[in-house]
């Protein structure tokens, strides 16, 4: 994300602190900002528009703001309100496992879906989001909190009680302070976010993926990543498939066909990518190992950024392949375009 000045634009009309002063105030809480506004929109880039919005807010309001809450709370409260105007103007976002049923073996991906807005992956250790938990009343962990599960249950919310979920459970604060927050009564706090933790739970799976990266160990969860890019590079089905879980799903947003199994992802490798060339480059996004795949272009003699495919680990193997088909997205986790042959 760009370092964008803290004060796009000034309301000349009411008193204006310090620059300076006013981005100490606010810069400790810049990061953890946009985080929240990531869960509330699932977008990397809506997250920054709301992001920038928050603190034009916040900088036109600090004349009256009184202290009477904390300066967390305050910026909090100002997010969410952005949060919750946008997605009354937007539809929710989906990735393609909400959107339809598994493709069959041998069904070809199809071409990009017009209308959907697509939830998009996250650069977590670029944008420094620290682990563990926010509060000791939050019930998820900050990074478990951005998992592509977790923001895709999300997204699956009513908004108020997406906020609810979030500000509770994620972000740590009590019911008083959450109902102060979002402007209503601890009794709607509570109702919104008991409704909202029957749906997530149903919608996650039982260990998280920091829990199942821990277990694991950065040992063998870079050997993993490392057989996948090998493999992928060959063009080994085999070998792939042989990392997989056996109800391992493969899917490509904004592509609306999807893959679950060996049998159909592996038909779907040998007549689709396996037919080109490929380079990967390691990354991360939502807390989960990624790699940012490239393909071989005859005309620029270079691999070209074509998918971020973010890894979901179950056990010891891949239990998810989400491919997001944005080369835009590469820049966001520090990836180059092009990479040479």
């Amino acid at each position: 994300m760009d370092d964008a000045p803290l004060r796009p634009h000034v309301d000349e009309q009411l008193p204006a602190p310090a620059e300076d002063e006013f981005r100490k105030l606010v810069e400790p809480h810049r990061t953890e900002l946009h985080a929240h506004c990531y869960r509330m929109l699932g977008s990397v880039h809506d997250a920054e528009d709301a992001l920038q919005e928050t603190m034009v807010r916040a900088w036109r309001g600090l004349a009256r703001f009184e202290g009477r809450s904390s300066v967390r709370a305050w910026l909090y409260r100002i997010a969410t309100n952005v949060c919750l105007t946008a997605l009354e103007q937007r539809p929710k976002r989906a990735l393609p496992i909400d959107l339809s049923p598994a493709a069959a073996a041998g069904e070809p991906p199809g071409d990009p879906v017009e209308g959907v807005r697509w939830l998009g992956p996250y650069p977590d250790r670029r944008l420094g989001l620290p682990s563990g938990f926010a509060g000791p009343e939050a019930r998820y962990e900050l990074r478990e909190s951005v998992e592509l599960a977790f923001v895709a249950a999300l997204q699956h919310l009513p908004a108020t009680q997406r906020a609810a979920l979030i500000v509770r459970d994620v972000l740590g604060f009590s019911a008083r302070e959450a109902a102060e927050l979002l402007g209503t009564t601890t009794a709607a706090v509570n109702s919104a976010l008991q409704h909202a933790r029957d749906n997530v739970r149903s919608r996650i799976p039982e260990r998280s993926q920091q829990a199942t990266l821990r277990d694991l160990g950065d040992r063998r969860v870079d050997g993993l990543v490392r057989s996948f890019t090998e493999a992928m590079r060959r063009g080994d089905v085999d070998a792939v498939v042989g990392l997989l879980a056996e109800d391992a799903v493969w899917s490509m947003p904004p592509l609306p066909q999807w893959y679950r199994g060996h049998a159909a992802i592996a038909e779907f490798l040998a007549g689709g990518p396996f037919t080109q060339r490929w380079q990967h480059i390691r990354a991360t996004a939502n807390g989960q190992p990624a790699v940012g795949s490239y393909l071989w272009d005859r005309e620029q003699g270079r691999f070209r950024a074509f998918a971020l495919d973010v890894l979901t680990v179950r056990g010891g193997a891949i239990a998810g392949v989400t491919a997001f088909l944005d080369a835009p997205v590469f820049a966001e986790f520090g990836l180059p375009e092009t990479v040479e042959s």
